[in-house]
């Protein structure tokens, strides 16, 4: 759980939020149109999930589209969900590689502070100091 807040505020803090939000109204609106033009679509929960089957792709087969406005519709929202798979993980995956080369930067300025204060470090602090220039030379 503490996973899924996590990614749901990086979500929200890259503006991603917005698209998951018209996705999911697309897909609640879409599957109401299904529901009236398609002949084997009753019920707006049949609308849903086979709105829903088109987007993952996995095509059961239960509902098929047979007129022309559904399966333009039914492209429509495989191409959304296609891209929302595309771009949501690319952005997620951007802003935590920005937070880690933050974090590097934020260590290395320290470290060089460190540096231009050097005669005025105690012998124990240049030791520790030595000690990470050996770690970073390993690396």
């Amino acid at each position: 759980m503490k996973q899924l807040k996590l990614f749901w505020m990086v979500v929200k803090r890259t503006n991603m939020d917005k698209l998951v939000y018209a996705f999911i109204f697309n897909l609640l609106i879409v599957a109401a149109i299904i529901m009236a033009v398609e002949p084997e679509i009753n019920t707006y929960g049949d609308g849903l999930w086979y709105t829903f089957v088109a987007c993952t792709t996995i095509g059961f087969g239960d509902f098929a589209a047979v007129t022309a406005i559904g399966r333009i519709l039914t492209v429509y929202m495989a191409v959304h969900e296609i891209i929302m798979v595309a771009v949501i993980p690319g952005v997620v995956v951007s802003y935590y590689l920005e937070v880690i080369h933050r974090r590097e930067n934020e260590k290395l300025m320290a470290f060089l502070d460190t540096l231009e204060h050097l005669p005025e470090l105690s012998k124990d602090e240049l030791a520790q100091i030595s000690e990470q220039v050996k770690e970073f030379v390993k690396k």
